[in-house]
């Protein structure tokens, strides 16, 4: 049974990954942080064990969350977006003692795409012009996404870095987030897109993510590491 510690627990992502937890029987929920403790759902204290912290808060959040995770060996899993570099440089800190892995999307599909799409760049070369387009709700701060700056990272890794302006961000209504990746040869377009249909499956990933790296060493890792069976962490 994993230990889970969720940050951010009054938000919006945080209440359903605490709600999933009661559905687990592989996870459980260990305490509930936030600003102010949230009386349905268990406090922190100085003797809670802890095998792992979900964090869904806010840079300074994460902060916490990382200090938190090395005082009690506990697996780290920060899904919050906007990180400033004090808030990576917390988790590389942390990562020097416990597992961390930082996910600005936890969904197994997207995970899948960031694979796919660095093989299609790999496969097509230079002949292939990318553009990177995604949508969220008209609510969501950052732009562009932490998805689609991840897959654009996954992209310079296998030798095609993309340009800001070949990154484009769409704010409207309640898209939950689509994000798609264009692939503009001569005479023919190849387009990897993915799309969230509800927030709950964030949460059920982030568990899942957060199930597997309380099993790992210290170290940083990816979401797309967890599809693998013994990933080495990344220095």
């Amino acid at each position: 049974m994993i230990r889970v510690a969720v940050s951010g627990a009054a938000g919006r992502m945080g209440l359903r990954v605490c709600a999933l937890l009661s559905e687990r029987s592989d996870a459980t929920l260990a305490a509930a942080i936030d600003r102010a403790p949230i009386a349905s759902l268990p406090t922190l204290h100085r003797d809670t064990p802890i095998d792992a912290i979900i964090d869904f808060s806010s840079p300074e959040g994460a902060i916490a969350a990382a200090e938190l995770a090395v005082e009690r060996g506990a697996a780290l899993l920060v899904c919050t977006t906007g990180l400033g570099p004090d808030a990576t440089a917390s988790m590389e800190q942390a990562s020097r003692h416990v597992p961390v892995m930082l996910a600005p999307n936890t969904s197994l599909g997207v995970a899948v795409v960031r694979r796919l799409v660095a093989a299609a760049a790999t496969m097509l070369g230079q002949a292939f012009e990318i553009e990177i387009v995604e949508a969220h709700h008209a609510r969501k701060k950052d732009a562009p996404s932490g998805t689609a700056l991840s897959l654009a990272s996954a992209l310079s890794d296998a030798g095609r870095p993309v340009p800001a302006e070949r990154i484009h961000a769409l704010r409207g209504g309640d898209v939950v987030g689509e994000h798609e990746v264009w692939f503009c040869g001569p005479g023919e377009t190849i387009r990897i897109a993915h799309q969230a249909i509800n927030r709950d499956l964030f949460a059920a990933g982030a568990i899942r993510a957060a199930c597997w790296l309380a099993g790992q060493s210290a170290g940083r890792y990816r979401i797309e590491d967890s599809l693998s069976p013994a990933p080495e962490a990344r220095s």
